[in-house]
C-alpha cells in the first residue's frame, strides 16, 4: 500500500498529538475515589510494599509496565537522528506492545551516547518498570549496555533489534531447514551484517543447532577471517574463521542458507546460483532486501525465501516476538529474559506455523489457502493464537529456569485470561477489509469534491478496497485533489451534466416515480442537480455497485433517493440503521439507531433479522437481545409487549437464531445475570446484537456509549435495501470513510451473492 508523507504527518499530528496517552484504570469521580487513589488511602499500599517490596506487583502498574528506551542513534533505516526524532518510533513501539499484548509503555528518549550514563539511568528507573526494551541504540554500544543491565537489574532487559529478529528468523529457519530435508547441524550459513542484529542472529541460530564452524560472517569489508584486523571489535572476533573466502560472493559458494541483515541489493542472482541445493535466503534488510524476492526466485526457483517486507511471503516481523515475550515474562514477574525463554518463543512460533491456519487469518491476508510450506514458514502477526502460544511458552521457560517470581499453576486459566485481556473486537475491520480486497467493487461518492472524500477515495484505491467514482465538476475535483497532494490517478470522475447515459437515467427515474407525481421536467432537474439521486441511479442501473454519501448532507437526504430508486430488499418491509460498537472485550451491533422512530413488532423483527444477517457477514455469530425496561414480563407496558410479539415473529422466520427478550440492557450483556437469574434464557453467553424498542433509546444509547463510555463506533450502516447504499456521519474523518467503503463493498458482495 502507498504511504504518503502528508498522510503520515497528518496521522501523527491530528487531534491529540502523537499516538499514546495515559488513562486511569480505577474510578476517580467522587471525593471517596480521590481519597482512595491518593491521600489518605494510598498510604495503605505504600505500607504493604514497604514491608514486602514484592507487593509492588500487587498494588501498582509495575507488573504491566515496560520502558522503551532509546538514544536515537540507530533509528530504523534513518541512522543517528537523535532522541527527539526517534520519539515517534518509540511511541509506535508502545502502540505495538499495547495492541498485540496489552502491555503499557512509557517511551523514554535519552540525550546521551555514554554507555555508563544510559546504564545508570536505566538502573535508577528499575523500581518503576516491570521490564526494559532497549530500542534503536547503535552497536557495539548496545551490546555493552544490555550486558551491563542484565548484570545489574532484576527485571527483564531485552534489546529487540538484536534478539527480536534472531527469535523470529530462528523459528523460520528451523521450519525452512525441515522443509528442504536438511538438519540444523549440517547446514552452512552465511551472515551478511555484523552489527547488533547479525551477531545476535548468528548466536541464536547456533543455540538452535547450527554448528559454529559452519558459519561465515561478513561485514562491509568482507569475510571475518582469522588474521583480519581491519574494522574488528570484540564481538566480531568471536566469528573469525579459517577460510579462503574473502568476499560475500566467495562465501555464497556452496552455502545452504544466507541471512542478510545489511543493505539492499548487495546480493546478485549469480551469487544465489552458486548456493547448495534447495537454498534458503533470509534477505531482511528494510525496506530493500539484499536481493528482491523475484530475482531470487528467478535465479533458483526452488528457493525458500523470507524478507522483512509484508508484500512477500514469510515476513520476518519482530512484532511476532517482543510483545508476547514480554507478556509471558511480566505475567510471572520474571527477573530476566534468558536464552531458554527466547528459544521457547522460537519453538512456539515454529510449531504454530505447522497448525491449520484459521479462516479469519486467511481472510485478513486476502488468501483462500495458507498452509505450512515454502511460502508459509512462520505465523502471521494477526494470528490471534500467537499470544496464547508464545506467552505461555515464555512463562513456562521462566519458571523452569528459576527466574519467575510468580509461578502460574493453571495454564488453561492463564490462556483464557490472555484472551479476555486482549479481546479481539477491534480486529473486525481487519476481516472486513480483507473481504473487500478479495473482490473490490465500484463505489460512487456523490460528494466527490470534498477533501476527505477525495482522500478516502484515493486511499481506498491504493489499498485495493474499491474502484471509486467521484461525482461533481471535474476541474474542481482535480484542483481540490492537487491542492491537497492527491493525484487521484485511476479514479473515475463524472460530472452528471456531461454523463453519456443521462437520458437513460431521466427516463428510468420518471418510470419509477410517474405514479408519485414526478413529471419529465422534474425527473430531468433531479438527475442534473441532485447528486444523491444520480448516484443511486448509477447503482440501480449497474454503473456502480455501492453508494456512500452524507458527508455534507442530512441522513434523510441519502436514504430518500435510495428508497425511491433502489428500494427495499424484498424479504424486509422496512430498512433500518445500525452501529457497530467496539469495546476492548466485545463487538456489539446496535439497531435501530438511525431510521425507524417507533417501530412496531413486525418492524422490530425485520431489524433483528437484518442485524443478525449483517453480523454473520462479518464473521460474528449473532446472539440477539430485544431490549426494553422489563425483564421477561417483570413489568407490563407497550414497549415490553411489542418486544414479546417481535420475538414470536422472529422465531417463526428464523427458528435457529439465538434470540431472546424482552430484557433490560444490563441483563442482555451480563452472562452472570442471565445464567443465575434467568437460566431459561437462550442467551447463555450474553448478547452481541442489541435491538432497541425505538429510535430514542437506540440513538441516545450509542451516542452516550461513544462519548462517555469511550467505545469505538463504526457506522451508521444502512440495512434492508436491494443494493449497497451507506450513509456517512456529517464531517466524517478519512478513516471512518475508509471503514464505510470496506463495509459497503462487503455488503455489495453479499447482496450480489443473494441474487
Amino acid at each position: 500500500m502507498k504511504i504518503r508523507k502528508e498522510d503520515a504527518l497528518e496521522y501523527h499530528s491530528r487531534g491529540r498529538k502523537g499516538k499514546i496517552e495515559v488513562i486511569t484504570t480505577k474510578p476517580c469521580v467522587t471525593q471517596r475515589d480521590l481519597s482512595l487513589a491518593y491521600s489518605p488511602g494510598v498510604a495503605e499500599p505504600c505500607r504493604e510494599i514497604h514491608k514486602d517490596v514484592s507487593k509492588v506487583y500487587e498494588y501498582t502498574a509495575k507488573g504491566n509496565l515496560v520502558a522503551v528506551i532509546s538514544n536515537g542513534t540507530a533509528v530504523l533505516g534513518l541512522g543517528d537522528i537523535g532522541p527527539e526524532a526517534g520519539k515517534p518510533v518509540m511511541e509506535g513501539k508502545g502502540v505495538l506492545f499495547k495492541v498485540f499484548a496489552d502491555i503499557d509503555v512509557f517511551d523514554i528518549e535519552l540525550n546521551s551516547k555514554s554507555i555508563d550514563e544510559i546504564v545508570r539511568v536505566c538502573e535508577v528507573l528499575e523500581p518503576t518498570f516491570g521490564g526494559i526494551n532497549l530500542e534503536d541504540i547503535k552497536g557495539p554500544e548496545c551490546f555493552h549496555i544490555e550486558e551491563e543491565l542484565k548484570r545489574r537489574l532484576k527485571i527483564p532487559v531485552f534489546h529487540d533489534d538484536q534478539h527480536g529478529t534472531a527469535i523470529i528468523s530462528g523459528a523460520a529457519l528451523m521450519n525452512a531447514v525441515e522443509l528442504v530435508g536438511k538438519k540444523m547441524e549440517d547446514i552452512k550459513v552465511v551472515y551478511n551484517g555484523a552489527g547488533a542484529s547479525g551477531i545476535a542472529c548468528a548466536k541464536f541460530h547456533i543455540s538452535l543447532g547450527v554448528k559454529k564452524e559452519n558459519v561465515i560472517m561478513c561485514d562491509t569489508k568482507g569475510v571475518l577471517y582469522k588474521g583480519r584486523t581491519e574494522g574488528m571489535n570484540v564481538y566480531k572476533d568471536e566469528f573469525l574463521v579459517e577460510t579462503d573466502a574473502r568476499t560475500l560472493a566467495d562465501a555464497f559458494v556452496g552455502a545452504d542458507v544466507f541471512v542478510g541483515l545489511s543493505i539492499g541489493n548487495c546480493v546478485t542472482q549469480d551469487m544465489v546460483k552458486t548456493m547448495a541445493a534447495d537454498p534458503i535466503i533470509f534477505a531482511m534488510a528494510n525496506p530493500d532486501p539484499e536481493i528482491t524476492y523475484n530475482d531470487a526466485r528467478e535465479a533458483r526457483p526452488e528457493i525458500i525465501m523470507a524478507t522483512g517486507r509484508s508484500d512477500y511471503p514469510n515476513q520476518v516481523n519482530n512484532v511476532l516476538g517482543f510483545p508476547f515475550i514480554f507478556r509471558g515474562a511480566l505475567d510471572v514477574a520474571a527477573s530476566a529474559i534468558n536464552e531458554e525463554m527466547k528459544k521457547a518463543a522460537a519453538y512456539a512460533l515454529a510449531k504454530l506455523a505447522k497448525e491449520e491456519v484459521l479462516d479469519s487469518v486467511k481472510r485478513a491476508y486476502g488468501v483462500k489457502e495458507m498452509t505450512f510450506g515454502k511460502d508459509y514458514i512462520i505465523p502471521k502477526p494477526f494470528d490471534p493464537r500467537v499470544l496464547t502460544w508464545v506467552a505461555p511458552a515464555v512463562a513456562k521457560a521462566a519458571i523452569e529456569t528459576g527466574v519467575a517470581r510468580k509461578p502460574i499453576e493453571d495454564w488453561d486459566e492463564y490462556k483464557l485470561s490472555l484472551n479476555i485481556r486482549m479481546g479481539r473486537s477491534e480486529k473486525i475491520m481487519t476481516n472486513i477489509n480483507a473481504k473487500a480486497r478479495r473482490n473490490p467493487k465500484r463505489v460512487v461518492f456523490p460528494e466527490g469534491d470534498q477533501v476527505n472524500i477525495i482522500k478516502a477515495a484515493q486511499l481506498s484505491l491504493d489499498d485495493g478496497l474499491a474502484s471509486p467514482i467521484l461525482l461533481g465538476n471535474v476541474d474542481r475535483i482535480k484542483n481540490v485533489a492537487a491542492e491537497n497532494g492527491y493525484d487521484i490517478e485511476g479514479i473515475t470522475i463524472i460530472n452528471p451534466k456531461d454523463y453519456e447515459r443521462m437520458e437513460d437515467y431521466i427516463n428510468e427515474f420518471q418510470h419509477l416515480r410517474n405514479r408519485k407525481g414526478i413529471t419529465r421536467n422534474e425527473a430531468e432537474k433531479t438527475m442534473f442537480t441532485r447528486r444523491n439521486f444520480f448516484g443511486a441511479m448509477m447503482v440501480h442501473l449497474g454503473d456502480a455497485d455501492c453508494m456512500i454519501s452524507g458527508y455534507t448532507s442530512h441522513y434523510p437526504e441519502t436514504i430518500s433517493p435510495a428508497l425511491q430508486i433502489i428500494g427495499r430488499d424484498k424479504q424486509y418491509a422496512k430498512v433500518s440503521g445500525l452501529y457497530i460498537l467496539n469495546t476492548k472485550q466485545q463487538t456489539y451491533f446496535l439497531a435501530d439507531t438511525t431510521v425507524n422512530i417507533d417501530p412496531d413488532a413486525t418492524t422490530i423483527a425485520d431489524i433483528a433479522l437484518q442485524t443478525a444477517e449483517l453480523a454473520r457477514h462479518f464473521d460474528v455469530e449473532p446472539s440477539v437481545a430485544l431490549l426494553s425496561y422489563s425483564n421477561f414480563g417483570s413489568t407490563i407496558g407497550d414497549s415490553p409487549s411489542k418486544m414479546i410479539e417481535a420475538l414470536k415473529i422472529i422465531k417463526s422466520r428464523d427458528p435457529n437464531l439465538i434470540v431472546d427478550g424482552e430484557m433490560q440492557a444490563d441483563t442482555a450483556v451480563t452472562p452472570e445475570i442471565l445464567n443465575e437469574t434467568y437460566p431459561f434464557s437462550s442467551l447463555k453467553n450474553g448478547a452481541n446484537c442489541l435491538i432497541f424498542p425505538d429510535l430514542n433509546s437506540g440513538n441516545i444509547a450509542y451516542k452516550l456509549l461513544s462519548k462517555i463510555g469511550g467505545a469505538h463506533l463504526i457506522g451508521p450502516i444502512l440495512m434492508g435495501l436491494k443494493k449497497s447504499v451507506h450513509v456517512l456521519q456529517r464531517g466524517a474523518e478519512v478513516n471512518d470513510i475508509l471503514n464505510m467503503v470496506a463495509i459497503a463493498v462487503v455488503d455489495a458482495q453479499n447482496l450480489e451473492a443473494k441474487e
